[in-house]
């Protein structure tokens, strides 16, 4: 299993202004291997039969693959020598980010999902470069030593614990200064429990009037934090509009915003990894609807669930839950908040109405609190549950796991 430390290094001014030339070599190097990739795509794109016979036919010429661009980097450091003080390996995997860039442009992603065209960055947008190897030893205290760098300060807020292994180091530049961040491999992962007990089972409704509510009633509030920060964005923002395009002044004032809106960024995500922690502490199993978010963020509601961040906090509930042995599963959304909790009946109702009255069978609850039940009976309404874990880089399946309910429909299907 992956996991992801990050700590901010103290760097001095003369290392800062290091990596801020290490990052601008390592951005024109990028733009210049996606604009040979661009070149050969736009000459050799289509057959050669398929091509009028009044214009003219390029010299064809190799697809310039990962391999043979890798191969051009001993010469491009004895056509440009400065490029020798840079980390072999560090340039090898900006060829590696322009391979993945150009194949997800084509091919599409491992579910054929093509992302848009690459764009060339400009020096301001190019902040991070990877060491693909490191060693564990490169923590010495408070220092980190970093390849053909040297060594630079480091906050250690928290140690680094015994067995982890150190497989690669991140250096990002962002708006109050330089962080790295160490991926530490573990093997200690508990394996997931064989069964649950029926209340430590739950359901999870996320919302906008309350943050999620769960099958047994309790809410927790939605913080709102970039609403509560827009006053103070707005004014710096009107600080940028006012300054004069390319003057110092501009600069610090758009340092200024940076950093506003990296307060919001690390609120919302402290809010979400105590609400996961809280949440796991209480259950071995937690139910959430499987919802399409991208396609909520492009609707009226966009910033309020943009400001929610529900894609962020499933995806920190659900590697905390790997984590710790526990399972979170996405059942389908369809009809959560309109089916009825006890008699499974149909009670249509508008968004705005926010509290469910069955005429069937009486149940009468909050609308959240009736959808929050509704996701826990359809996660548990199967002796074989098969969750999938999508986490940023691993994507790990998690094995089928059994759940014994000890309720009669669970006795049927074990008995067939």
């Amino acid at each position: 299993m992956r996991i992801a430390y990050q700590y901010k290094l103290r760097p001095t001014k003369l290392q800062v202004t290091e990596l801020d030339r290490w990052l601008s070599m390592l951005c024109a190097q990028y733009n210049y291997l996606l604009a040979d990739r661009f070149n050969w795509y736009e000459q050799n794109r289509c057959a050669i039969d398929a091509c009028s016979l009044l214009c003219h036919l390029p010299q064809l010429r190799d697809n310039p693959d990962y391999f043979s661009q890798k191969k051009t980097l001993p010469q491009l450091k004895k056509t440009h020598p400065w490029y020798s003080e840079i980390y072999s390996q560090v340039l090898q995997d900006v060829v590696k980010r322009v391979k993945v860039t150009f194949d997800r442009f084509l091919k599409g992603d491992r579910n054929g999902k093509r992302s848009g065209r690459p764009r060339f960055k400009p020096h301001s947008r190019y902040r991070t470069f990877t060491y693909p190897q490191i060693k564990d030893s490169c923590l010495d205290g408070n220092s980190i030593n970093l390849p053909m760098f040297g060594k630079v300060k480091v906050i250690l807020h928290r140690q680094i614990p015994d067995g982890f292994k150190i497989k690669t180091a991140s250096v990002t530049k962002k708006a109050d200064g330089y962080y790295i961040t160490l991926s530490l491999e573990d093997q200690t992962v508990p394996e997931i429990k064989p069964d649950f007990k029926p209340n430590k089972i739950t359901g999870i409704d996320l919302g906008l009037k309350d943050f999620l509510t769960t099958a047994d009633g309790e809410t927790v509030a939605i913080p709102q934090h970039y609403r509560q920060a827009q006053k103070r964005l707005k004014v710096i923002q009107k600080r940028v509009s006012r300054r004069t395009k390319g003057s110092n002044r501009r600069r610090k004032a758009i340092q200024q915003l940076g950093c506003q809106h990296q307060k919001v960024a690390a609120r919302r995500k402290d809010f979400h990894f105590k609400t996961a922690n809280y949440l796991l502490s209480k259950y071995d199993v937690v139910a959430h609807e499987d919802l399409n978010i991208k396609g909520l963020a492009r609707t009226r509601l966009a910033k309020s669930v943009l400001d929610a961040g529900w894609s962020d906090f499933l995806l920190i509930l659900t590697f905390k839950a790997e984590k710790a042995g526990l399972l979170v599963i996405p059942v389908s959304a369809y009809n959560t908040s309109q089916d009825c909790s006890n008699c499974g009946e149909k009670v249509p109702k508008k968004l705005h109405i926010r509290w469910h009255d069955c005429p069937n069978c009486g149940c009468s609850l909050d609308r959240d609190h009736n959808a929050a039940i509704n996701i826990k009976n359809r996660a548990v309404g199967h002796s074989v549950l098969k969750a999938k874990s999508l986490l940023s880089d691993s994507r790990i399946v998690l094995e089928a796991c059994t759940i014994d309910l000890y309720s009669d429909w669970c006795r049927r299907c074990h008995s067939s």
